[in-house]
């Protein structure tokens, strides 16, 4: 209630009462001071309080009015202002406003026209460098690859190896202590298993980024369809995809989310042991919005985001095509994804 009154409309029929009681006053004064000094014989003290009555009742409403009237035009355009920076954040730079009051809001309305046309033109710069950068990495392929090589080569290290070393001295230790205390060896072997899982499951999203770098000629929707498929095949994961048919998108787009989407699944196989996810990609005022979500195990985003490489991946081939790059999770409700990239 109090942010309430303490909006614009209320600000200017506070003022409008304040200037109503000043008013009030002062005429007030200058009619006692008539009756008191001169003594006029049309004016009487009954009079004056009547006249003071009738002036105060009709002057506040039309106080009221006014302010509220005022007030409320201006919060309209403020409204508007605000809801000029919202599309912004949001990534849509072609939005405009049009005042034809010609004062400082107007002025300031034309200001953020500009910004737009700024911030739009600052996205084709990006776009356009992310197209030489995508024709440089071309070119350079094969160094590409060597770098993907040795990446997946140290994950193979960090993670596989050791899971495997640790199914092994599991397993070990199963078998010397199978007669003696069969129920321990049995406890040991279930650590095997749930380890043999854990190493299957590391080795599926490495698997995932021997993918190729680029769709290789496919259409966006194909390549992600054929991702899938192969997914689906190798894990009890339900995908529920959404995507149209002859996206008006460049290549390089097309690549960036490729692999964004490429990356977002090898950390669902690695960390969420999720059993359902959603894909969804649409085109909506002249922006590519791509969604992803999973019912896995989720995770503090605060924490995650500074330690994740591949979250740092995906952020960057976002902001790379001048797009924004949204997260949102907690522990034991999933994880959503969110990205908006103007086309």
């Amino acid at each position: 209630m109090n942010h309430r009154f303490a909006s614009i409309r209320y600000s200017y029929i506070r003022s409008q009462l304040y200037g109503l009681f000043l008013s009030f006053i002062v005429l007030l004064a200058t009619l006692l001071t008539i009756y008191v000094l001169l003594e006029p014989t049309w004016l009487t003290i009954k009079g004056i309080f009547l006249f003071m009555f009738l002036y105060f009742l009709v002057a506040l409403i039309v106080s009221i009015y006014a302010g509220f009237k005022s007030g409320g035009d201006l919060k309209y355009r403020f409204d508007y202002l605000s809801t000029q920076i919202t599309q912004f954040a949001n990534g849509n730079y072609q939005s405009r406003l049009h005042f034809q009051e010609g004062d400082e809001i107007t002025r300031v309305a034309n200001e953020m026209n500009a910004l737009g046309e700024a911030l739009q033109d600052q996205v084709k710069s990006l776009q356009r460098m992310a197209d030489e950068r995508a024709d440089m990495a071309k070119n350079s392929y094969k160094t590409a690859v060597m770098e993907e090589r040795q990446r997946i080569a140290r994950d193979l290290h960090d993670a596989v190896s050791q899971q495997l070393f640790a199914l092994a001295m599991f397993s070990e230790a199963a078998i010397k202590q199978l007669d003696e205390a069969p129920e321990l060896a049995k406890k040991q072997m279930m650590e095997v298993a749930k380890a043999a899982l854990q190493s299957q499951t590391e080795m599926r999203a490495l698997l995932l980024h021997l993918r190729p770098v680029y769709l290789s000629g496919e259409p966006l929707d194909k390549g992600i369809i054929k991702l899938v498929n192969e997914l689906q095949q190798k894990s009890h994961i339900d995908f529920q995809l959404s995507l149209p048919d002859n996206l008006n998108i460049t290549e390089t787009i097309e690549e960036h989310v490729f692999r964004i989407v490429q990356e977002a699944l090898a950390n669902i196989l690695r960390h969420s042991n999720a059993s359902k996810v959603v894909i969804q990609i649409s085109n909506r005022s002249d922006e590519l919005l791509l969604h992803i979500s999973d019912n896995g195990n989720g995770f503090n985003v605060d924490e995650e985001r500074k330690a994740s490489y591949g979250l740092k991946t995906m952020k960057e081939r976002s902001e790379e095509l001048g797009g924004t790059f949204r997260i949102r999770s907690s522990e034991r409700e999933g994880t959503y994804v969110d990205i908006r990239i103007p086309c």
